[in-house]
């Protein structure tokens, strides 16, 4: 399976409630796309985290190239200050702590000023 992982530090707390309101919508997305596996969220204050999985690398790129996510992605600047991505293949999802570990060693940084 492909998993992705995501980390994003809001710009104000504020943007927690388009962050929510972008979240809901994609997992509604997700969950009716073909080759989804599973979507996980957690965060708190500025710091927030996602990791979904996908049984292909074009199943995940269909979802990631469409709809309320592609629309979030463009918001993404105004919401955010920095956002981190990792994607790679693996039989099992990570913890939180493996997640967030494998974020800050190998994620690649989007920088937003």
């Amino acid at each position: 399976m492909i998993v992705v992982l995501t980390s994003l530090r809001l710009r104000s707390l504020w943007g927690f409630f388009r962050l929510s309101w972008h979240g809901l919508q994609i997992s509604r997305q997700a969950k009716k796309q073909q080759g989804f596996l599973s979507l996980k969220n957690t965060g708190l204050g500025h710091n927030h985290f996602t990791m979904s999985a996908w049984k292909t690398e074009e199943d995940m790129k269909a979802f990631a190239k469409s709809g309320a996510h592609l629309t979030a992605m463009k918001e993404s600047a105004t919401i955010s200050t920095t956002i981190k991505t990792l994607m790679y293949s693996t039989d099992k999802l990570p913890s939180w702590k493996e997640a967030k570990q494998l974020l800050n060693e190998k994620g690649k940084a989007l920088h937003y000023h």
